[in-house]
């Protein structure tokens, strides 16, 4: 994954400055755009990052925005900022996927928590990505033995029932789901199956 970078998006350029200086304080890259059409001329969705996005502003609101980017289908993380916001806007934002929503005057740990936790989820989202490519090449990493296992356990088939239908031993089953789950970087049947689904969406 390349680097993530904050976008910051307030059509105040005073704010843009202030949280442009508070991100690099921390060593984050940041850039900043005063309108949300501004950025999305130049939006990458290849990027990696996040978002800082002012709810209220002229032309394109953030709720817009956000509503345009999901269009999109794009998957970058949004933390809201505003000094107008109440609890429906708030319930709006986060209904739709927002990581967080902070309120100017803002407390500079809460935004760069809310900022961390933005930057989290969207590597989080890269790493299942990556998995999802290579989940043929997994399944082929399998033995014959671990890819039946692995199927009837997809199937809600419980260690004891696979046995009997393979004809080997309870322990053996386990044994052929834990490398399963190993070579997937799984940690449970459920995260395989989610995995799987996710594939084939």
């Amino acid at each position: 994954m390349g680097e993530q970078t904050v976008f910051i998006i307030d059509d105040d350029e005073a704010v843009c400055d202030s949280i442009q200086e508070l991100v690099s304080s921390v060593k984050l890259p940041a850039e900043t755009f005063h309108s949300a059409q501004a950025f999305l001329d130049g939006f990458d969705a290849t990027r990696a990052g996040c978002l800082v996005l002012d709810v209220r502003m002229a032309h394109m609101s953030g709720l817009a925005l956000q509503a345009k980017l999901a269009e999109l289908g794009a998957e970058i993380p949004i933390v809201f900022i505003s000094g107008h916001g109440d609890i429906t806007t708030a319930v709006t934002a986060v209904k739709a996927g927002a990581v967080d929503f902070v309120q100017k005057p803002y407390q500079a740990q809460q935004l760069l928590d809310a900022i961390n936790e933005a930057l989290r989820r969207d590597a989080a989202k890269s790493a299942a990505k990556s998995d999802r490519g290579d989940f043929a090449a997994r399944l082929a990493a399998l033995t014959e033995r671990e890819r039946d296992v692995m199927a009837l356990s997809m199937k809600g088939m419980s260690s004891k029932l696979i046995a009997q239908q393979l004809g080997i031993s309870h322990r053996t089953v386990e044994l052929h789901r834990s490398r399963v789950l190993e070579k997937f970087g799984a940690a449970s049947m459920a995260e395989l199956i989610s995995l799987s689904q996710d594939r084939q969406a």
